[in-house]
Parts: structure tokens; C-alpha cells; sequence
């Protein structure tokens, strides 16, 4: 018999409003890269689903104005940066950097072998912009987990199936990462106010409606508002997906390569600051990452 909690269908299910595949580009020696723009999905703002190997990676780079989140999928990527924070992320684990002002820092892989992770980009609110930068390093097994009727959940921001992240996000967002079994079917509730999407990692779904086409891995889905997602696993194998949720900040964006600020004279200023390492950048004049 089905679970009232967790089965129950909703009033209000959200629909897929759009749907698009990521398409894999090779960047640099050893970097396989799937980038996608969320510039319509306020608070979101980047996702990139990477796979490196040595020599290949992210060196020295700088950012300002936004949060990244990396979610390690398999292997473990060394997370370094110019204010002396160096740790190795490994498989589960997720690391919450919040650049504010300004941090420069790399992003490369520990050890042989290929390493997928994948990379959210989330806007700060004006008011959060400039502060200090911030991080969150959690490690897979304090991660809640919970599993029910064939579908498992981490929660890594948020709440599902009962269990709440100990994570707090500066925007408040839900980010759980969802595996379903054959012929397992999800109802997750979504806060009406938050926007959301979906991207799939692997398998093979059926979203917001049983009449939909299903959908397969590396394709984000847009969805529309509502009580929460419809999921169903209808295939042969397990089916792996993201859900994400952000509470929209409804301000101005401007975003200039790695830098998300508010206006376009905020991104000149952010230019200038880094070009000649002041108002946040400081450190970065002499840091190289080891």
C-alpha cells in the first residue's frame, strides 16, 4: 500500500516547461565539460557536469557576488583558494563556497584516473554580495539520506522523505539528489514560491506527467510552479536525477564571466578591484595554487 506521506499525488503537480540536452565539449587537455546557462531560473545562475583527469581541471580563477556548489559524483577534486582553505572533496561529498567580495581559487583532480562532479552556481542577494567569503565543506556521510518504496534520497540542502540538510544557504535553495529503482514513482513537494529544475545524471524518466516523453540523462527540465514533481521510473534501470529549488531574489543580474553582480557599473568596479587586487582581491597578488 502506498505511503499517504510520500505517495500521495498532488493538487497542483509541476509540469515541464522546457527541456534541453547538455552537450558535452572537450576544454583543454583531459576536460570533458557540460555547461548550461540558468539565467532564467532566478536564484540559479550555471550548472556544469565535469569529468577530468590529469593535467586537466580548473586552475586559478576568481569570483564574485554569487555561491558555487560542487557535488562530487565519482572520484575527488582538491578544492584550493587564496584566503589558506585547501581540502580534497571526494564521491557524495559537496563543498558550499560562497565568493562574496571576492576569493580566487582552482579546482583540480586528486590522483589518476576520471573525476565527475557537477557545479551549481547560485546568486547572492545584493545585501550579500561583498561580504567575506565563506565555506561549507560536508562530507558524504553526514549527508541525510533516506530511502522508501525504491526511491533513495541525499539531502543536501532542504528536506525530503522526512529528513532535513544541516546545511544552511545564504539563498535558500533545495538541492537533493534522488536515485529510483525500477518501477518506483516519487511525489516530492516543492515550496510554490521557489523556482526549480531537474537534471538527470542517468537512466531514464518520466516527469510531471504520465503522458510525457521520457527523458534521458544529461537533459535539464525546467518546471513550472506548483505543489511539487511527479516522477516515475518506467525503464529497466535506475534512474538518477537532481532536483533542485531556490527562492527567487527578483533583483537585477549582471553577469561578466565568473563575476554576478547587480549592475553593469558593479561589474566594472568588480573588473577593476580584481585587475588590481583591492577591495577583496588583495590576496591574490602574490597566491598561485599549489
Amino acid at each position: 500500500m502506498d505511503s499517504p506521506a510520500f505517495q500521495k499525488p498532488f493538487q497542483k503537480p509541476r509540469s515541464v516547461m522546457t527541456r534541453f540536452l547538455v552537450k558535452s565539449q572537450q576544454v583543454g587537455d583531459g576536460t570533458d565539460l557540460r555547461e548550461s546557462e540558468l539565467s532564467s531560473l532566478d536564484p540559479f545562475l550555471m550548472l556544469f557536469h565535469f569529468s577530468v583527469t590529469k593535467p586537466g581541471g580548473f586552475s586559478d580563477h576568481p569570483h564574485r557576488g554569487c555561491e558555487t556548489v560542487t557535488y562530487v559524483i565519482k572520484g575527488s577534486i582538491m578544492c584550493e583558494d587564496f584566503t589558506g582553505h585547501r581540502c580534497v572533496i571526494r564521491t557524495g561529498d559537496v563543498q558550499w563556497m560562497t565568493a562574496g567580495k571576492g576569493i580566487i581559487h582552482a579546482e583540480m583532480p586528486e590522483g589518476e584516473g576520471t573525476h565527475t562532479a557537477i557545479q551549481i552556481w547560485i546568486n547572492l542577494p545584493h545585501k550579500d554580495k561583498m561580504i567575506e567569503p565563506q565555506h561549507k565543506d560536508v562530507s558524504s556521510n553526514i549527508i541525510p539520506c533516506a530511502q522508501k518504496d525504491g526511491v533513495e534520497v541525499r539531502v543536501l540542502a532542504g528536506e525530503a522523505m522526512g529528513v532535513s540538510s544541516p546545511v544552511y544557504t545564504k539563498t535558500p535553495t533545495m538541492f537533493l539528489d534522488f536515485t529510483m529503482n525500477p518501477g518506483a514513482r516519487l511525489h516530492q513537494k516543492i515550496p510554490d514560491s521557489c523556482n526549480s529544475f531537474v537534471y538527470v545524471i542517468e537512466g531514464e524518466g518520466i516527469f510531471g506527467s504520465l503522458v510525457s516523453s521520457p527523458v534521458t540523462a544529461h537533459h535539464v527540465l525546467v518546471l513550472d510552479h506548483g505543489d511539487g514533481l511527479n516522477a516515475w521510473n518506467k525503464s529497466l534501470n535506475p534512474l538518477r536525477f537532481l532536483l533542485l529549488g531556490g527562492q527567487p531574489l527578483n533583483e537585477p543580474v549582471k553577469q561578466y564571466r565568473t563575476f554576478v553582480m547587480c549592475s553593469q557599473s558593479e561589474i566594472d568596479k568588480t573588473v577593476e578591484d580584481f585587475s588590481q587586487f583591492k577591495n577583496g582581491f588583495e590576496k591574490g597578488k602574490d597566491w598561485r595554487s599549489q
